[in-house]
Formats: C-alpha cells, sequence, structure tokens
C-alpha cells in the first residue's frame, strides 16, 4: 500500500509536455504516485488541466501546493510557447494564476528542463556540482545551475537550447527540429519508414541501415551541442535526460564522438538519475511555499 501524503510536506506536480502530461505527488525526491495522460495539442491549456485534473481527482486533500514544469517559456507567471510546433502555447497565458484556481492552492510554475535541471541538482546526478541538464525529447531543452543558483536569465530564457539558430543557412529556424525527436520521425517517414523516434531506435539496434543513419546523425548533431556548451559555460557535467538522451545506447554515442576532445574541453556526460521524474520533482522542490523556519535554499539568478 502507498505510504499517505501528508498536505503540508507533498506537492502535486505536473510536467506538460509535447506528448503527455505526467503529474504527480511528490515529497522531496519521492514520488508517493502518479498518472500519464496524452497530451493532445489542440486542446490548448484549458484543455490539459481539465485532463490532468481527471487523473489527479483521486488525490484531493493529499497536496498542499501545485508546481508545474512545462515546456515552452515561463516568465513572471506567464506561459508562451518558443517553438510553436512542440505546443502551440497561446502568448502570455496567465499560467501561475490558473494553476492555482484549477487545483485550489499556492502554485508556481517554470520551464520543464529548467525543473529538471534543479531536480538533478538537488537530489540526482547533479548533486553539489555546476551542471548543464540537457534534454532530448520531442524537443530540446536545457537548465543551468551554476554556484547552487538555477540561472533564469532576463525572461526566463536560459537554458532554451533547443531554439538556438544553427550556423549554416539552409539548416532548420530551430536547433531542435533538426536533431531531435520531430525530427528523427520526419526523417524516418522520407526514408519510406514511418515511425517514431522510438522504433527508430529499435530499428537501429535491429541492425536497420536507414534507422542507423537518423540515429548516427542526430548523435553527431548532439554531439556538437554539448561541445558548444562546455566551452560557454565549463560545468563539471552535464546530465542528459529525454527519450532520446536516455535511449540505450545513445550516451554511449555521444561518449565516443566527444572523446577526442582533449579533456579540458571534453564535457563529463551522465544519466539524468531521475529519469522522466526530473521535472515533476524540481517544479514540486522549487514551488514549495518558504516558512519561517524554511532553511531550504532555493536560489536563482
Amino acid at each position: 500500500m502507498a505510504e499517505a501524503a501528508r498536505p503540508e510536506e507533498t506537492a502535486l506536480a505536473l510536467d506538460i509536455g509535447g506528448t503527455k502530461i505526467l503529474a504527480a505527488l511528490v515529497r522531496g525526491a519521492e514520488v508517493l504516485a502518479e498518472a500519464r495522460v496524452t497530451t493532445d495539442p489542440g486542446a490548448g491549456p484549458e484543455g490539459w488541466f481539465t485532463s490532468a485534473e481527471a487523473a489527479v481527482a483521486p488525490w484531493a486533500g493529499r497536496y498542499g501546493w501545485a508546481g508545474a514544469a512545462v515546456t515552452g517559456l515561463v516568465a513572471e507567471g506567464r506561459w508562451s510557447a518558443l517553438n510553436p510546433g512542440i505546443l502551440p502555447i497561446p502568448e502570455g497565458y496567465p499560467l501561475v494564476e490558473r494553476l492555482s484556481a484549477r487545483f485550489g492552492c499556492p502554485a508556481a510554475a517554470l520551464n520543464d528542463a529548467q525543473a529538471a535541471a534543479w531536480g538533478e541538482h538537488r537530489f540526482g546526478a547533479g548533486q553539489g556540482t555546476d551542471m548543464v541538464f540537457l534534454t532530448l525529447s520531442t524537443g530540446i531543452g536545457g537548465g543551468i545551475v551554476l554556484g547552487g543558483r538555477l540561472l533564469l536569465g532576463r525572461g526566463a530564457l536560459a537554458g532554451h537550447f533547443g531554439v538556438t539558430a544553427p550556423v549554416l543557412a539552409e539548416a532548420p529556424a530551430h536547433l531542435e527540429d533538426g536533431m531531435a525527436g520531430r525530427w528523427i520521425a520526419a526523417e524516418a517517414a522520407r526514408a519510406a519508414h514511418p515511425s517514431g523516434a522510438e522504433g527508430v531506435f529499435a530499428a537501429a539496434r535491429a541492425g536497420e541501415a536507414w534507422a542507423e543513419a537518423i540515429v548516427a546523425e542526430s548523435a553527431r548533431r548532439a554531439a556538437r551541442l554539448l561541445a558548444n556548451i562546455q566551452l560557454m559555460l565549463a560545468p563539471d557535467r552535464i546530465v542528459l535526460g529525454g527519450g532520446i538522451g536516455l535511449a540505450p545506447g545513445f550516451i554511449e554515442r555521444l561518449g565516443a564522438l566527444l572523446d577526442p576532445l582533449p579533456p579540458l574541453r571534453r564535457p563529463q556526460l551522465v544519466p539524468a538519475a531521475l529519469g522522466t521524474r526530473a521535472g515533476a520533482i524540481g517544479a514540486a522542490d522549487l514551488a514549495r511555499p518558504k516558512t519561517k523556519n524554511d532553511s531550504q535554499q532555493r536560489r536563482f539568478a
């Protein structure tokens, strides 16, 4: 039987991504219960919240606050899309206000990769270090923790590596559109093998040449991004997450591509310890209301 959640110690966490919504009851690094529903891109934020509400209805009275980790940009409580191809979010949607109203408790929200970076720094593979979290999934996201501070920057834009513009003019407008899950699926279709990223990786492991070519190119582009992050920020380690970042054998591919670099320029890659729950755990911790006796430092820069 699952341990009972104490509302004063427990958060409702929502991780809203381009393909799924993860809802969880979180206490510290512990996930007491979870539910997953598919994200319908056409439903919009109110529809996504309705789906989440239905999934978490059995948890009523078991949480004291809510934290949301979401794809896109969250600045001053408002939510906007940086790449509408991942999820079409209305510009400036009042996310924190609606989250609090929907679930009847104090709430906070931030970008999902920033939340995951904090989760890994507090409880996972990045504890006690300067680190960058990079999620390779439907799209690409990131979060930066330096000197014990989660770097948000002007407009909370820090870490959005996936929407940077590639150097080559003929490349896609956003880096993630030429490397991540949507690109992998599109390349599979072009090769007359319609499949999602998971199917392409499975085919590559089975020795299918068309799939191996796609996975290898994705890895080459990801390795270039990782090398550039190391040069720009020089973190102690880069924590990889997401369905592609954690796909069997992918981190080893990246390591082999990066091995020829001089030691100072070579990223130290580690898999996310919290897996797909990192964003939910990080959002829950960052959203926890402060009290007079609260000694936990939750710092931003």
